[in-house]
C-alpha cells in the first residue's frame, strides 16, 4: 500500500505534510536517483512545471533543490498546463518531468505529479520506490560535490513550443475563422496558452479568469462552475463556451444557448466522429464506472465497444493501453486522445470538439444530441477515515437492499475520492425524483453509521 502517492500524484494542503518543503526536496532528491537507476546516466536532466498556486513557489525551489543536490539537472518552466508539462518532457527527451498542481482543487492545496521520459505518468512500482527513498534516512546517501552538482535552467519558450505543438492537432485545412470562442482558463497554468491557441488559428476569443493571483485558481469558476462560462457565452453570443480546471488537463463545454455538456457528450460525439472517419482504434471507448450508463447504449447502438475502468485519467490511461484504445475519459471532462498527447489535455478536447463543429458545420447543440443522459445524482460524504465499507454488515446490507429495489433500471456507486476525505455516492436511474430520494435515504444512513464507525479507537481502514 502507497502511503505518499494517491491515484494523482502526492495532495494535500500545502505547508502541512505531506506537501512541505521538507518532503518536496527529498521527492526531488528520490526521483533524481530514480532516473540515474533507470537510466545508467551519471547526468540527467527533470522539467519542473507549476500552475499558478501561491505555494508553488516554494515547492518549486524545495523540488528543485533535492533534485540539483543528486546532481541532476532541472528545466524550469513556470506556470503551463499537466499536458504541457508531459509534452515538454517527452520532446526535450528530459529523464522526467515534474507537476506542482492541485488540480481542480482550492489554492491553498498543492500536489506533486511525475512524468516518465515518454510523457506517461510514472508507474505504481516507481512512485513505490520514491515513497521508501523518501522514508529513509539520510545516513550514507552519497551525495555529489563540486562540479557534480546539478543546475537549473529556465526554459523561457516553453508556452511557445505546446502553442505550436497544440496548435498541429487541429487539422491543416480547418481554420476557426468566423467562430466565436468563449474560454474560462480558471486563473490557472493555461491562462495564456489557450487564448493564444484559439486565437491564432483565426477564433475571436472571449477570455476570462486570466488574471491568477496566487490564490484565486477555481475560485467559482473553471470547470467545476460551468455556470461562470455560461454567462459568457449568454452575454458575448459565442458559438461555444469552454472552461478547464486549475491544470487544463479537463474541459467541460457549453452550447451557444448555454446548456452544459459534460466528459460523456464529449467522448460520444467524438467516439462517433472517429468512428466514422475509420480512426477509432479496435472501435472501443474506454470510460470509468462513473460515467453514465446512456454512453455505453448509445456507443453500443453504433458498433463501439465501451470498457469501464477505475475513477482518475491514470486508470483510463492504463486500460487504454492494456485495450490498445486511442479514445477514453472521464465525466469530468478529462478526456485523452492517445493519438496526440499521454494524458488528458482540455485544450486539445477542445480542439477534437471544434474541428468536428468545423468539419460538420454544425453547432455543439446539434451534436450533443447523440446522447440523452439518465438521470444522475450524487453526493459528497465528508469522511475522516476511509473505512472499508464491506466490513460493516449493515452498511453492506442497505446497499444491498437498494440494488433489489432498482434491478434493471438504476444503480448505486460508492467509492472515496483518491484525492480528497471524502465518500462519493452516486444515483444513477429513472425517475429522477426517486434517485433523489434514495441519494438523500442514503446520504443520511452512511452519515450517521460512518461517524459511529469513526469514533471506535479500533477502526478498519480501507
Amino acid at each position: 500500500m502507497k502511503k505518499l502517492f494517491g491515484t494523482d500524484g502526492i495532495r494535500g494542503i500545502a505547508n502541512i505534510e505531506p506537501m512541505t518543503v521538507k518532503t518536496a526536496m527529498r521527492v526531488g532528491q528520490a526521483l533524481a536517483r530514480l532516473c540515474k537507476k533507470k537510466n545508467g546516466q551519471t547526468r540527467i536532466k527533470i522539467v519542473i512545471g507549476k500552475d499558478t498556486r501561491l505555494s508553488g513557489y516554494m515547492l518549486e525551489t524545495a523540488l528543485a533543490s533535492g533534485i540539483c543536490s543528486m546532481g541532476a539537472d532541472v528545466l524550469l518552466v513556470g506556470p503551463l498546463p499537466t499536458p504541457g508539462i508531459a509534452f515538454i518532457t517527452s520532446s526535450m527527451r528530459a529523464d522526467a518531468g515534474v507537476v506542482i498542481s492541485a488540480s481542480h482543487n482550492p489554492y491553498y492545496d498543492n500536489g506533486i505529479k511525475i512524468f516518465s521520459s515518454d510523457g506517461y505518468k510514472l508507474p505504481d512500482k516507481e512512485e513505490a520506490w520514491i515513497e521508501r527513498a523518501v522514508e529513509q534516512s539520510d545516513d550514507g546517501m552519497m551525495t555529489p560535490t563540486k562540479d557534480e552538482v546539478g543546475k537549473a535552467f529556465r526554459i523561457d519558450d516553453a508556452i511557445g513550443r505546446y502553442v505550436v505543438f497544440l496548435k498541429g492537432t487541429f487539422p491543416r485545412t480547418y481554420d476557426l475563422d468566423g467562430l466565436k470562442i468563449a474560454v474560462d482558463c480558471a486563473n490557472g497554468a493555461a491562462y495564456r496558452v489557450a487564448p493564444a491557441v484559439f486565437e491564432e488559428l483565426g477564433a475571436t476569443v472571449y477570455p476570462v479568469g486570466i488574471s491568477p493571483d496566487g490564490m484565486n485558481i477555481n475560485q467559482d469558476c473553471g470547470s467545476l462552475y460551468p455556470e461562470y462560462i455560461r454567462e459568457t457565452v449568454l452575454k458575448t453570443g459565442a458559438d461555444i463556451g469552454i472552461t478547464l480546471d486549475g491544470d487544463a488537463d479537463r474541459a467541460i463545454f457549453v452550447d451557444h444557448v448555454g446548456n452544459i455538456f459534460d466528459g460523456d457528450k464529449t467522448l460520444a460525439l467524438s467516439a462517433l466522429h472517429l468512428k466514422e472517419k475509420g480512426k477509432l482504434e479496435k472501435n472501443t471507448v474506454v470510460a470509468t464506472i462513473m460515467s453514465n450508463y446512456a454512453l455505453d447504449k448509445v456507443l453500443r447502438g453504433h458498433g463501439i465497444n465501451v470498457v469501464r475502468s477505475k475513477v482518475g485519467d491514470r486508470n483510463v490511461m492504463e486500460t487504454m493501453l492494456k485495450e490498445g484504445c486511442n479514445l477514453g475519459g472521464e465525466q469530468s471532462g478529462h478526456v485523452i486522445f492517445l493519438d496526440y498527447n499521454t494524458t488528458g489535455d482540455g485544450i486539445i478536447t477542445a480542439l477534437q470538439v471544434l474541428s468536428v463543429m468545423v468539419e460538420t458545420g454544425k453547432p455543439l447543440s446539434e451534436l450533443a444530441k447523440v446522447m440523452e443522459p439518465l438521470p444522475q445524482v450524487t453526493k459528497n460524504i465528508p469522511v475522516e477515515q476511509k473505512i472499508d465499507l464491506e466490513t460493516n454488515p449493515d452498511i453492506k446490507g442497505k446497499i444491498g437492499w437498494v440494488r433489489e429495489k432498482l434491478k434493471n433500471r438504476g444503480r448505486i456507486v460508492l467509492r472515496y475520492s483518491g484525492t480528497e476525505p471524502i465518500l462519493r455516492l452516486m444515483m444513477e436511474g429513472e425517475p429522477e425524483q426517486e434517485m433523489r430520494d434514495l441519494a438523500d435515504e442514503m446520504e443520511a444512513f452512511l452519515k450517521n453509521k460512518l461517524s459511529r464507525m469513526e469514533g471506535n479507537d479500533d477502526p478498519v481502514r480501507g
